[in-house]
C-alpha cells in the first residue's frame, strides 16, 4: 500500500523550500491516497530560536534532506500530527535517535499492529489528559490543540514567532501544485482528483460542508470547541500537509472554512 501512496523517487521530485529563511523549511512531494487521488504530502521543519529543530509529519529522509537538516540545526523534535502522517516516524527517528517523538493516541498501538518500526513515543496527546508542556524551549515558541473530535486525532500546532499555523488534515487546500511541480504532470488531472478537489479547495463552501457533515459529524461540538480555541491563536500564514501553503490572510480563509463550527462554539 505504501508504494502506491508516496513517490518511489522522493529525491527527483521534492520541493525544498524556506518558507522563512532560517526558521521554516517545507519538504512537498506527491502523494496520492488511495493511489489516484493527488492531495500531495508536506513535511514542516522549524527552527527554534535556540537552534534546535522541529519537525512536523516527516516525509521522505534523502540525502538532500539530511544535508538541509545540518545546516540548520540539531532535530530534537519529531511529530506525526495524526494517526494517518506516521509513515516516516521510524527513519528520521533512527538518523536522528535523541530526538522526542509526539503523537496523537492510538498511533503507538496502531504502528504496533502494523509491524512498523519500533519508535519510542516521549509525549502521546490524549483527550482525558491534555498535555500542557513539551519542554521550556519549546512551550516558548509553540501553542497547540489537540482534537480528538477530528477523525484522524489532529494536533495542530501554531509557531508564534512567524505566526504560522502547521496542521496536517484539519484543513486542506488544493490544488497541490507545489507538491506536483517537479513530476512533470498535473496535480489536477483524474476524475477522483477533480472530485476530491472540489471538496478541498478554499474558494467556495464546499470544504466547510464536507468538515461539518462529514469529518467533524461524530463530535461536532468538540470539533467546535477545538476550532474555536485555534482561532484565538494569532496566526496568519497555514502551512497544511496536502494542498499549497496559505502564504498570507490565513486567519480569514480558516474563519470562513471554519464559519459554521466558530458560530457552534459562540452559542455552546
Amino acid at each position: 500500500m505504501t508504494s502506491k501512496l508516496v513517490p518511489s523517487n522522493p529525491a527527483e521530485v521534492m520541493v525544498i523550500r524556506d518558507v522563512v529563511p532560517r526558521t521554516i523549511t517545507t519538504l512537498s512531494v506527491p502523494f496520492a491516497r488511495f493511489g489516484r487521488i493527488k492531495v500531495g504530502g508536506r513535511g514542516t521543519i522549524v527552527r527554534l530560536q535556540n537552534g534546535s529543530l522541529a519537525v512536523f509529519s516527516p516525509v521522505a529522509l534523502t540525502e538532500e534532506v539530511k544535508q538541509k537538516v545540518a545546516e540548520l540545526g540539531e532535530v530534537k523534535y519529531i511529530t506525526a500530527l495524526d494517526i494517518e502522517h506516521h509513515i516516516f516516524l521510524g527513519p528520521w527517528y533512527a538518523a536522528y535517535p535523541n530526538a522526542k517523538v509526539l503523537g496523537p493516541e492510538g498511533l503507538p498501538e496502531k504502528r504496533k499492529s502494523q509491524k512498523n518500526e519500533d519508535v519510542p513515543f516521549a509525549h502521546v496527546f490524549t483527550k482525558d489528559k491534555p498535555i500542557t508542556s513539551i519542554d521550556p524551549d519549546f512551550d516558548r515558541e509553540f501553542e497547540w490543540e489537540y482534537v480528538p473530535a477530528h477523525q484522524n486525532k489532529e494536533i495542530v500546532f501554531n509557531h508564534k514567532p512567524t505566526r504560522t499555523l502547521i496542521e496536517a488534515d484539519l484543513m486542506f487546500n488544493y490544488p497541490s501544485t507545489e507538491q506536483y511541480s517537479r513530476t512533470g504532470e498535473s496535480a489536477t488531472t483524474g476524475v477522483f482528483t477533480k472530485i476530491f478537489g472540489s471538496l478541498t479547495n478554499t474558494q467556495g463552501a464546499a470544504q466547510k460542508k464536507a468538515i461539518w457533515y462529514g469529518i467533524s459529524s461524530g463530535d461536532r461540538t468538540g470539533f467546535a470547541r477545538s476550532v474555536s480555541k485555534i482561532h484565538k491563536w494569532d496566526f496568519d500564514r497555514i502551512i497544511p500537509c496536502h494542498g499549497d501553503v496559505i502564504e498570507n490572510g490565513g486567519k480569514g480563509i480558516f474563519e470562513r472554512v471554519m464559519e459554521w463550527h466558530l458560530d457552534l462554539a459562540k452559542k455552546g
